[in-house]
């Protein structure tokens, strides 16, 4: 991959949780690029395994390994399996999440005919079911927490060590009809500057990414109709970024490489940073 810029990342050890998916098996790419050792972790074995054997056929050191990130003992398992083979892990990429449609509603706004709606295929806030709001919440936010509570114990009284966590436009401007994803990202910009005041007498650094709106397997369908052609909510997106078009998946290791460098952002601690093509800057007039 071409890197529009590089870090020396040497000797360190990067574990990428959701390192499956699209935009953080590119995250993955690029800590590679700048010499890190690679731990791929997603819910899916061949998943991971995938993405660290194209690490490694392009010269880098990278493992899949399975793991589920709402479990601590699934977790402990990935972690003890990186000390093994790649040492201590140095920087964590807390990438896992997604939505669900339990936790999204069919409309994007409440009226009254909500109270009588009787088509079950139709959800309201009102009929919004719990346990799907909870999963979304949970592989989110608790997804954030137990990883970077086993992971973090690796970083102990060692130098250069961070987290980084993956929050979304959605903290800082919820988009309709996804309530329980909006509300667990806003749980995770919270909780890394918690988790960046509670760590730093460990010399340990947290940050947080808040990606724009990126094409993913996740929400291609929800952007494009299947002869490609953008959707009505992909055209609002793009109406209110100015601009006008989706982020792409290496446009976010810019910042991932700042942030994962202690020479470089050394003392960048507790920030939430956009990458969002100027979406939260805009008012909509």
């Amino acid at each position: 991959m071409q890197q529009a810029f590089s870090v020396d990342l040497g000797g360190k050890v990067a574990v990428v949780t959701g390192g499956g998916g699209v935009l953080c098996a590119e995250m993955a790419r690029a800590l590679a690029s700048s010499g890190a050792r690679i731990a791929i972790l997603d819910l899916k074995l061949e998943a991971a395994e995938a993405v660290a054997a194209e690490i490694r056929a392009a010269g880098g050191d990278a493992i899949g390994l399975a793991a589920n990130v709402l479990e601590r003992a699934s977790i402990e398992l990935a972690a003890a399996e990186v000390l093994s083979r790649l040492g201590p892990c140095d920087l964590l990429i807390n990438g896992a999440g997604g939505n669900h449609p339990k936790g999204t509603t069919t409309r994007e706004t409440a009226s009254v005919a909500d109270l009588t709606e009787t088509d079950p295929a139709v959800v309201t806030f009102f009929t919004l079911d719990p346990e799907g709001m909870r999963f979304v919440f949970d592989l989110n936010f608790l997804g954030t927490l137990l990883p970077s509570q086993v992971f973090a114990k690796q970083m102990l009284g060692r130098d250069g060590c961070s987290i980084l966590n993956i929050s979304s436009m959605n903290a800082f401007r919820p988009l309709t009809k996804i309530p329980a994803y909006s509300a667990a990202k806003a749980a995770v910009s919270n909780f890394t500057q918690w988790l960046a005041v509670h760590l730093a007498p460990l010399n340990i650094r947290v940050n947080a990414i808040a990606p724009g709106f990126f094409v993913t397997n996740q929400n291609r369908a929800l952007l494009f109709s299947p002869a490609g052609e953008p959707t009505a909510r992909a055209g609002k997106i793009l109406g209110n970024t100015p601009m006008k078009r989706f982020g792409e998946a290496n446009e976010l290791t810019g910042t991932l490489l700042w942030l994962a460098s202690n020479a470089a952002s050394g003392f960048v601690n507790g920030v939430v940073v956009p990458v969002d093509g100027g979406f939260s800057a805009y008012s909509g007039v």
